[in-house]
């Protein structure tokens, strides 16, 4: 979304933050330069896949009839063992150390300013308070529904610093803080889980696309519009755009997302699927939906895929940078499963307690995102005690400003129909005939 070196974050610029060539790399994921599996800290920001690498060889027909000690044939591998869904992958990316030990890749570089970063810090922090203040609005019947974000801040404030000006985003129904930074207004997002909207805000001005509320849908819209993407660009060879969606790990079981998939692939659309996981499908573990890590699934349709650490926003920003790269390149589609934890509810009609252990919360805050940042901003003396004060005293300016944007008036129910068709239908003029009616009746 911005330039090098630029600590603004205007949208009229089109220069990402990693360069073409970068994204090149991405393309070793799928096994076509045949290396072995990159190990933390080495020098390949895709993973490839041990069972693609090298070319495959006839098969002599001879085989070693030896087998394991539990009786398996060799054949057959125990991924579960190899690649735990519930523990990280060993090639997982990782910038910014829980300690905030910064570790830079010559083959990743990170074109973010020290003003970005600190920006990028004071959105963390930002990010917290709107979900707090969501919440809070919930329990106070203000809103029929929230679904809490905190914990996963830096997923999207990586994706923020590696969006391009003609990006298209299709979220989940989380991504309360991204729209907001995209140009969705508050009371646009909080209308929404008030009830009182059918997404208010313009997805073409924003960039932002409407919420999904069924469960990886937003997959299969979002392939559709980076294959329109592709028929635009053959059409004008200046478009320079791709499309980040989101899903989260429970989506991962849904035939939407699975049928998006083998589109993406099949028609090389330029789409980078962020596979946000954050270990619970409401309240279901991802261990019961899978028993290897998400990433490999990308694998199995074609698809370059890495696993990065979600709670780190310079790799988040880095890996999505050069995927969206790849994508605007007419490379295709790549897969990111950004790894990190719902430190909330799954929304505010769930209780965590019921299904999650205190000491596994413990473990995650020890991985908190705004934690690690503080402390590299810390180290670097970009940030002070008197900063972080003033910081302290824009974010409570910020929550009355998300307290006071909740109250707005109910709209027309009878308007609201005007956007279920892009042209109403008989039905829907017969059905607001009918409204207007039975509101006219109670009056």
């Amino acid at each position: 979304m911005v330039s090098h070196g630029d600590a603004t974050h205007g949208k009229g610029s089109s220069t990402h933050h990693l360069s073409r060539g970068d994204a090149s790399q991405l393309r070793s994921a799928a096994g076509h330069d045949g290396s072995e599996p990159m190990q933390q800290g080495q020098s390949n920001p895709m993973p490839s896949d041990p069972a693609q690498s090298g070319p495959v060889q006839p098969d002599s027909g001879q085989h070693d009839a030896a087998t394991s000690a539990d009786g398996a044939c060799p054949l057959f591998a125990d991924l579960a063992q190899q690649f735990p869904v519930d523990q990280p992958a060993s090639d997982m990316i990782q910038i910014l150390s829980p300690d905030g030990v910064r570790t830079d890749r010559d083959d990743l570089p990170v074109h973010v300013s020290d003003a970005q970063l600190v920006d990028a810090y004071e959105k963390l922090v930002m990010a917290r308070r709107f979900d707090i203040e969501g919440t809070n609005l919930q329990r106070h019947g203000e809103l029929g529904l929230w679904p809490p974000l905190i914990g996963q801040e830096a997923t999207q404030v990586g994706a923020w610093l590696a969006l391009g000006s003609a990006d298209q985003v299709f979220p989940t129904y989380r991504e309360q803080a991204l729209a907001t930074w995209m140009g969705v207004e508050l009371s646009q997002v909080l209308a929404t889980w008030r009830g009182t909207a059918h997404c208010p805000w313009d997805t073409v001005a924003t960039h932002f696309s409407a919420y999904p509320v069924m469960i990886g849908s937003g997959t299969l819209h979002a392939v559709g519009y980076a294959m329109g993407i592709q028929r635009d660009k053959a059409a004008d060879p200046s478009v320079d755009a791709a499309v980040l969606d989101f899903h989260g790990d429970g989506a991962m079981s849904e035939g939407d997302t699975n049928e998006a998939y083998v589109f993406a692939a099949a028609m090389k659309a330029p789409v980078v699927f962020c596979a946000v996981n954050n270990q619970w499908a409401i309240s279901e573990p991802t261990s019961v939906q899978a028993p290897t890590s998400l990433y490999r699934r990308g694998l199995g349709f074609g698809i370059p895929s890495v696993q990065v650490d979600g709670n780190d926003v310079l790799a988040v920003a880095a890996v999505l940078s050069a995927a969206l790269d790849h994508a605007r390149s007419g490379r295709g589609p790549v897969m990111v499963e950004t790894w990190t934890y719902r430190t909330g509810a799954h929304t505010t009609t769930d209780d965590p307690t019921r299904y999650r252990t205190a000491q596994t919360d413990e473990y995650w805050a020890g991985l908190d995102p705004i934690v690690r940042m503080q402390k590299y901003l810390r180290s670097r003396e970009l940030i002070d005690d008197a900063w972080l004060a003033e910081l302290d005293e824009r974010a409570e300016q910020f929550g009355a400003q998300v307290r006071d944007a909740v109250h707005q008036p109910d709209p027309d129910p009878v308007a609201l129909l005007d956007d279920v068709y892009a042209d109403p239908t008989p039905d829907v003029r017969a059905d607001q005939r009918e409204l207007a009616e039975w509101l006219q009746g109670g009056q």
